[in-house]
Protein backbone atom coordinates (compact mmCIF):
# COMPACT_ATOMS: atom_id res chain seq x y z
CA UNK A 1 0.00 0.00 0.00
CA UNK A 2 2.39 2.78 -1.43
CA UNK A 3 0.80 6.27 -2.53
CA UNK A 4 3.14 8.76 -3.84
CA UNK A 5 2.72 12.24 -2.59
CA UNK A 6 3.24 14.97 -4.75
CA UNK A 7 4.24 18.17 -2.88
CA UNK A 8 7.47 19.77 -2.79
CA UNK A 9 9.81 17.21 -2.11
CA UNK A 10 8.44 14.42 -5.25
CA UNK A 11 8.79 17.64 -7.62
CA UNK A 12 12.35 18.77 -6.55
CA UNK A 13 13.61 14.81 -7.00
CA UNK A 14 12.17 14.93 -10.52
CA UNK A 15 13.54 18.36 -11.25
CA UNK A 16 17.01 17.10 -9.56
CA UNK A 17 16.34 13.59 -11.25
CA UNK A 18 16.37 11.77 -8.01
CA UNK A 19 14.42 8.55 -8.23
CA UNK A 20 12.44 9.30 -5.27
CA UNK A 21 11.57 11.68 -2.92
CA UNK A 22 13.40 9.76 0.08
CA UNK A 23 16.81 11.46 -1.15
CA UNK A 24 15.89 13.97 0.82
CA UNK A 25 15.57 12.06 4.04
CA UNK A 26 19.18 11.11 3.69
CA UNK A 27 20.75 13.86 2.73
CA UNK A 28 19.05 15.73 5.43
CA UNK A 29 20.59 12.92 8.13
CA UNK A 30 24.05 12.91 6.24
CA UNK A 31 24.46 16.89 6.24
CA UNK A 32 23.45 16.70 10.42
CA UNK A 33 25.39 13.91 11.05
CA UNK A 34 28.31 13.22 8.59
CA UNK A 35 27.43 9.71 7.80
CA UNK A 36 29.25 9.20 4.68
CA UNK A 37 32.48 10.87 3.23
CA UNK A 38 34.48 10.50 -0.03
CA UNK A 39 36.02 7.17 -0.89
CA UNK A 40 33.25 5.95 1.40
CA UNK A 41 32.26 2.06 1.06
CA UNK A 42 28.76 1.54 1.28
CA UNK A 43 25.79 -0.68 1.48
CA UNK A 44 22.34 -0.10 1.08
CA UNK A 45 20.62 -2.95 2.40
CA UNK A 46 17.28 -2.31 0.49
CA UNK A 47 17.79 0.38 -2.09
CA UNK A 48 14.85 0.06 -4.09
CA UNK A 49 13.80 2.42 -6.21
CA UNK A 50 17.55 3.94 -6.38
CA UNK A 51 17.42 7.22 -4.91
CA UNK A 52 19.54 6.73 -2.06
CA UNK A 53 22.08 4.77 -4.07
CA UNK A 54 22.29 7.98 -6.45
CA UNK A 55 23.18 10.49 -3.69
CA UNK A 56 25.75 7.84 -2.16
CA UNK A 57 27.26 7.19 -5.43
CA UNK A 58 28.28 10.75 -5.94
CA UNK A 59 29.35 11.28 -2.36
CA UNK A 60 31.76 8.51 -2.01
CA UNK A 61 33.45 9.60 -5.97
CA UNK A 62 35.12 7.97 -8.06
CA UNK A 63 37.45 6.16 -5.35
CA UNK A 64 33.90 5.09 -3.39
CA UNK A 65 31.93 1.96 -3.74
CA UNK A 66 28.33 1.39 -3.21
CA UNK A 67 26.77 -2.17 -2.83
CA UNK A 68 23.27 -2.21 -3.00
CA UNK A 69 20.20 -5.25 -2.43
CA UNK A 70 16.79 -5.61 -3.05
CA UNK A 71 14.25 -8.37 -3.88
CA UNK A 72 13.17 -6.52 -6.39
CA UNK A 73 14.92 -6.73 -10.73
CA UNK A 74 17.81 -4.80 -10.50
CA UNK A 75 16.92 -1.41 -11.65
CA UNK A 76 18.40 -0.93 -14.70
CA UNK A 77 18.10 3.08 -13.96
CA UNK A 78 20.97 2.40 -11.40
CA UNK A 79 23.39 0.77 -14.09
CA UNK A 80 24.92 3.46 -15.45
CA UNK A 81 26.54 4.33 -12.48
CA UNK A 82 30.04 2.98 -12.49
CA UNK A 83 31.25 2.61 -8.57
CA UNK A 84 27.34 0.93 -7.95
CA UNK A 85 27.08 -2.46 -7.71
CA UNK A 86 23.33 -4.21 -7.60
CA UNK A 87 22.28 -7.48 -6.49
CA UNK A 88 18.72 -9.16 -6.67
CA UNK A 89 18.49 -10.08 -2.86
CA UNK A 90 16.92 -10.04 0.42
CA UNK A 91 18.78 -9.10 3.60
CA UNK A 92 17.23 -12.85 4.82
CA UNK A 93 20.08 -14.50 2.10
CA UNK A 94 23.43 -12.59 2.74
CA UNK A 95 25.36 -13.42 5.80
CA UNK A 96 28.92 -12.77 4.52
CA UNK A 97 30.56 -10.46 2.45
CA UNK A 98 31.42 -12.84 -0.38
CA UNK A 99 27.34 -13.18 -0.81
CA UNK A 100 27.85 -9.35 -2.03
CA UNK A 101 31.14 -9.98 -4.39
CA UNK A 102 33.15 -7.85 -1.60
CA UNK A 103 35.93 -8.53 0.67
CA UNK A 104 36.42 -6.09 3.01
CA UNK A 105 34.30 -4.48 5.52
CA UNK A 106 32.13 -1.41 4.66
CA UNK A 107 32.53 1.77 6.10
CA UNK A 108 28.83 2.62 6.08
CA UNK A 109 25.62 0.89 6.51
CA UNK A 110 22.51 2.19 5.39
CA UNK A 111 18.66 0.91 4.95
CA UNK A 112 15.47 2.63 4.05
CA UNK A 113 14.09 -0.82 3.52
CA UNK A 114 10.15 -1.40 4.65
CA UNK A 115 8.13 -4.41 4.88
CA UNK A 116 5.35 -4.56 1.86
CA UNK A 117 2.68 -3.13 4.17
CA UNK A 118 -0.56 -4.36 5.00
CA UNK A 119 -2.19 -0.84 6.72
CA UNK A 120 -2.77 -2.93 9.66
CA UNK A 121 -0.50 -0.66 12.48
CA UNK A 122 0.24 -3.72 14.60
CA UNK A 123 1.51 -6.01 11.49
CA UNK A 124 3.25 -3.53 9.69
CA UNK A 125 5.39 -2.68 12.37
CA UNK A 126 6.33 -5.87 13.57
CA UNK A 127 7.75 -6.26 9.77
CA UNK A 128 9.45 -3.59 10.37
CA UNK A 129 10.98 -4.47 13.21
CA UNK A 130 12.22 -7.96 11.86
CA UNK A 131 14.14 -6.14 9.35
CA UNK A 132 15.50 -4.15 11.74
CA UNK A 133 16.37 -6.73 13.95
CA UNK A 134 17.84 -8.48 11.11
CA UNK A 135 20.13 -5.46 10.06
CA UNK A 136 21.30 -5.25 13.28
CA UNK A 137 22.12 -9.39 13.52
CA UNK A 138 24.26 -8.88 9.91
CA UNK A 139 26.06 -5.66 11.08
CA UNK A 140 29.21 -7.98 12.68
CA UNK A 141 29.59 -9.16 8.98
CA UNK A 142 29.48 -5.78 7.06
CA UNK A 143 30.18 -3.21 9.22
CA UNK A 144 34.10 -2.01 10.48
CA UNK A 145 34.47 -0.91 13.58
CA UNK A 146 34.26 2.93 13.42
CA UNK A 147 31.45 2.57 10.93
CA UNK A 148 27.94 4.49 10.59
CA UNK A 149 24.48 3.33 10.42
CA UNK A 150 21.17 4.39 9.13
CA UNK A 151 18.43 2.55 9.16
CA UNK A 152 14.60 3.26 8.73
CA UNK A 153 11.89 2.24 11.31
CA UNK A 154 8.18 2.07 11.94
CA UNK A 155 8.00 3.54 15.36
CA UNK A 156 6.46 1.30 17.90
CA UNK A 157 7.04 0.21 21.63
CA UNK A 158 9.05 -2.78 20.79
CA UNK A 159 11.07 -1.07 18.33
CA UNK A 160 12.15 1.90 21.00
CA UNK A 161 13.14 -0.76 23.37
CA UNK A 162 15.11 -3.04 20.37
CA UNK A 163 17.02 -0.03 19.97
CA UNK A 164 17.52 0.98 23.70
CA UNK A 165 19.02 -2.62 24.22
CA UNK A 166 21.29 -2.18 21.04
CA UNK A 167 22.07 1.07 20.62
CA UNK A 168 25.40 0.30 22.75
CA UNK A 169 27.09 -1.28 19.68
CA UNK A 170 27.80 2.83 19.24
CA UNK A 171 29.91 5.70 20.34
CA UNK A 172 26.93 7.85 19.33
CA UNK A 173 23.73 6.80 19.08
CA UNK A 174 20.69 9.39 17.69
CA UNK A 175 17.00 8.99 16.19
CA UNK A 176 15.57 11.77 13.40
CA UNK A 177 12.20 12.22 11.62
CA UNK A 178 13.53 14.17 8.85
CA UNK A 179 11.39 17.27 7.50
CA UNK A 180 10.36 15.12 4.03
CA UNK A 181 8.65 12.95 6.63
CA UNK A 182 5.27 12.73 5.38
CA UNK A 183 3.61 14.20 8.71
CA UNK A 184 1.10 10.77 8.88
CA UNK A 185 3.93 8.43 8.30
CA UNK A 186 5.19 6.59 11.78
CA UNK A 187 8.65 6.21 10.54
CA UNK A 188 11.96 7.67 11.96
CA UNK A 189 15.46 7.29 11.38
CA UNK A 190 18.63 5.77 13.68
CA UNK A 191 21.37 6.84 13.45
CA UNK A 192 24.61 5.34 14.66
CA UNK A 193 28.03 6.36 14.72
CA UNK A 194 31.34 4.72 15.31
CA UNK A 195 30.58 0.72 15.68
CA UNK A 196 32.02 -0.88 18.34
CA UNK A 197 32.54 -4.35 16.68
Amino acid sequence: MSFKVKDHYFKKAKKEKFLARSVYKLDEIDQKYKIIKRNDHVVDLGYHPGSWVQYTSKKVGEQGKVVGIDIKPVNVKLTNLKNVHLFEKSIFDVSVLEDLSVDKLFDVVISDMAPNTTGIRSVDQDRSLNLVEEVFRVLPDFLKPGGNFVIKVFDSNQAQQFLKENQKVFQEFHKLKPKSTRSVSKEFFAIGKGYRA
